[in-house]
């Protein structure tokens, strides 16, 4: 599978299987390290977490399945987020929701996240949600305070507009290596606004949530939707697509901003038809006639 770099010592598989909800898929520790294996067999070794995923179970039931093997940590790189609290009987002393970014946080919460996952180390910890009551001071300690002890190599962003992406970086004194961002053909604003261009100024490759717009393509009766779904039905036949998902994946694929798109489903024919999409190219005109039926009018 074609690898996208990051970084000089760190790159992702171009697909990323995201985890957020592993809880409620149901499996045996057994099971999820068989689904883990069979991700690395396709050449998926990039697995995306965050802290509060599952009510903050999704990381101990990965950590649990990869206890079952731990040869395999060397063969992945894991992502996981912060920054978000939420009210869990997991933990007590969360008691409404908010975000949180102080250094303190930051710093408990990854150290969580190792013990959770049973790792020594995390690839990349993000910030998972732009805080309006963020001291970037704290940040930046808590993040060299996390590199200087060994416990995350690199740091990113999620969901980061490009002037809150700007001033956070502004104060760490290391690259922010990535945007996890929601991206798909039926949710534009991030294509629209400048977020995915800054990317691209800043060489920063994307990570995108949601690709599948959440299954709204596929399902959804709204005007949007149908319209949508027609003309990806459309190009699907014409590429030889056995899915409307697959053109979806191809459509983020085809980008030059070297998009990652998350994988989030734990059914192992859902991710053999993302791996496929890899092998599927749109020409301009599809990629812009598929933009432009999100859009419902014609570009100017």
């Amino acid at each position: 599978m074609q690898r996208i770099h990051l970084t000089e010592d760190l790159s992702f598989s171009r697909l990323v299987h995201g985890l957020w909800r592993l809880a409620d898929w149901n499996q045996t520790s057994e099971e999820t390290l068989s689904l883990i294996e069979h991700n690395l067999d396709r050449g998926i070794t990039t697995f995306d977490h965050a802290d509060l995923y599952g009510s903050y179970e999704c990381e101990e039931l990965f950590g649990k399945a990869l206890s079952l093997k731990p040869s395999l940590r060397d063969q992945m790189e894991i992502v996981t987020k912060c920054g978000i609290v939420i009210e869990s009987p997991n933990r007590p002393s969360h008691q409404s929701h908010h975000y949180n970014t102080s250094k303190d946080h930051i710093i408990a919460s990854a150290e969580q996240s190792l013990t959770a996952l049973g790792i020594e180390h995390i690839d990349v910890l993000l910030i998972h949600r732009p805080d309006p009551f963020m001291d970037p001071e704290q940040v930046a300690e808590a993040f060299s305070e996390l590199k200087q002890a060994g416990k995350v190599r690199h740091f990113g962003v999620s969901n980061f507009k490009h002037h809150q992406l700007n001033m956070l970086q502004s104060y760490v004194d290391q690259p922010l290596i990535t945007n996890q961002l929601e991206l798909s053909a039926y949710h534009l604003e991030n294509f629209e606004d400048g977020t995915l261009n800054l990317c691209q100024e800043k060489r920063m490759k994307p990570m995108a949530w949601s690709p599948l717009a959440g299954g709204d393509v596929f399902t959804s009766q709204d005007d949007k939707a149908v319209r949508l779904r027609k003309t990806i039905e459309k190009i699907a036949s014409e590429i030889g697509a056995e899915g409307i998902d697959q053109v979806l994946y191809a459509w983020l694929l085809n980008h030059p901003a070297n998009i990652m798109p998350i994988v989030g489903s734990g059914k192992r024919e859902r991710i053999d038809s993302a791996v496929e999409a890899l092998s599927y190219s749109l020409s301009r005109d599809q990629w812009f006639e598929i933009l432009t039926s999100s859009m419902g009018h014609d570009i100017p």
